[in-house]
């Protein structure tokens, strides 16, 4: 019977047996849905079979009779199209077989039919999971205007939207150039930030519901909800975009997007959305790495300060890892760190350097470092072992990240400018650290031959360029500073 079906869809013509094709393609679609006739349909040239069919829909032109009739053919067309997407084999096949532009095309002439639309943009969802499908996509220039227009014209179909932001955020996930291209269509960052007003206030509508009747409701819905969802997906594009250097400044001047990021940190708490909360930091974070006049980050620092502390101060060690990040870099401002030392997050700065953790530890390093720019706040690291667990951390990840060791060097260089005497400014851990540095400095116990030689190389250049040069002045200094100190015996590392 399968033979038959397809042996309609490839013979019969398209125009005079439009109802004919309707039916068949009906009964295809229910098959696809079998595990067993899916695998025989491609086997069978389905794939092939159905771009060709669809190549022939979208010649009919929009005041053709046809079109509208076709327009039911193409929904079930698409429809057999998504779950074919679930094979491998068939996803090779459309990738090979121009699938993407056909699909286009289609696109483009459905905008009005949102079956259609949503059938397409959810084989195109499905595929951009897929780094060759999703290199692809993101070579067809057109997909953008395509999607934003779906954005714009759909923007309360919440299944629609979900899927379309959900595959922008796969294009701009690793690609530098889907980057800049989507933010260079027009009225890009106008749909997203419309997008944006729309879901939260959709999400702080249904929060407020909720809280009114918080005695009569007993079962909250589950999060996230609906709205939640596309926030989650919008805020990854946003941080997505923001890697991109001219495209991160941009956003980062864009005042609109920074408040509403804000906004989601003011009115949700982590326990209420935890991924939603994150990714709302993580974009902060990549926004406040640009640092100019026009930034919107800067004009909101402190506000954004006293946002991060209430994530500070959570339970949930991913956050307070996103909270950190934002701190070390808005702790280049005075502001920021006078903040910091009036609400002494310095001291939970340094319990984080016990967390064995070297992605906290580098946060949390960056922060001290700052602080101690300035030479009123060096007293600080003296506060809760701040140096003892700074050589510890340098001993547990010296080796293994050469840009945490700098940051550590850096940090006990600063703090150690108006050194007097060795013994008398790191106290207990001088000879432990002076070790340890000897150690460091000896290229054949410091850089691991084991790895292989791209990596070696890797590690070596940063041991030469970035832990080098600060940890061998460092010594000097302890060195020179030592004269009280009994003579220490070096041991390799």
């Amino acid at each position: 019977l399968l033979d038959c079906l397809l042996e309609v869809l490839r013979t019969e013509d398209l125009q005079k047996n439009n109802e004919a094709l309707l039916y068949c393609m009906g009964a295809i679609k229910f098959m696809s849905g079998n595990a067993v006739l899916l695998n025989e349909m491609v086997n069978k040239g389905a794939v092939e079979m159905l771009l060709q069919l669809m190549k022939q829909i979208n010649n009919v032109k929009e005041n053709d009779t046809y079109f509208s009739n076709l327009g039911h053919l193409l929904v079930q067309l698409t429809a057999t199209l998504r779950n074919l997407a679930d094979l491998p084999p068939a996803r090779c096949q459309l990738v090979c077989n121009g699938a993407i532009s056909e699909l286009c095309v289609a696109l483009e002439q459905r905008m009005n039919d949102k079956d259609v639309c949503t059938y397409i943009v959810r084989i195109f969802s499905k595929l951009s999971s897929y780094n060759d499908f999703c290199a692809a996509l993101a070579d067809c220039s057109r997909c953008y205007i395509l999607f934003l227009a779906l954005l714009n014209k759909h923007q309360m179909q919440q299944d629609l939207v979900i899927r379309i932001i959900f595959i922008l955020g796969n294009l701009t996930e690793k690609n530098n150039q889907a980057r800049e291209q989507f933010f260079k269509e027009r009225g890009s960052v106008n749909t997203l930030i419309s997008l944006f007003q729309t879901y939260h206030e959709l999400d702080l509508n249904a929060q407020k519901w909720y809280h009114e009747r918080g005695r009569e409701e007993k079962n909250h819905p589950k999060h996230p909800s609906e709205a939640e969802d596309v926030l989650i997906k919008l805020i990854r594009v946003l941080a997505n975009l923001s890697i991109h250097p001219s495209v991160g400044a941009a956003l980062a001047a864009a005042h609109r997007i920074v408040e509403l990021l804000v906004t989601v940190l003011e009115y949700k708490s982590v326990d209420d959305c935890e991924e939603l909360v994150i990714n709302a930091a993580t974009t902060i974070n990549n926004l406040s790495y640009y640092k100019m006049k026009s930034s919107a980050v800067q004009d909101k620092k402190l506000h954004i300060a006293e946002m991060l502390l209430k994530l500070l101060m959570s339970n949930n060690m991913d956050g307070v890892v996103e909270a950190v990040r934002v701190f070390g870099n808005l702790s280049q401002y005075h502001e920021i760190c006078d903040f910091i030392m009036q609400k002494k997050i310095y001291k939970f700065m340094i319990a984080l350097l016990d967390a064995k953790n070297q992605d906290v530890c580098f946060s949390a390093c960056g922060v001290l470092l700052n602080l101690t720019v300035d030479k009123n706040k060096r007293a600080l690291l003296m506060e809760e072992g701040g140096i003892g667990k700074l050589v510890d951390c340098l001993q547990d990840f010296g080796p293994a990240d050469w840009q945490l060791a700098c940051l550590i060097c850096k940090t006990l260089w600063n703090y150690s400018e108006n050194i007097t005497s060795a013994a008398s400014c790191f106290g207990e851990d001088t000879d432990t650290l002076l070790v340890l540095l000897t150690s460091l400095l000896d290229e054949e116990v410091a850089l691991d031959y084991s790895l292989d030689t791209d990596l070696r190389d890797y590690h070596k250049l940063y041991w030469e360029r970035e832990f080098k040069p600060v940890a061998e002045k460092l010594l000097d200094r302890i060195q020179s500073h030592r004269s009280c100190l009994p003579a220490v015996t070096i041991t390799p590392f």
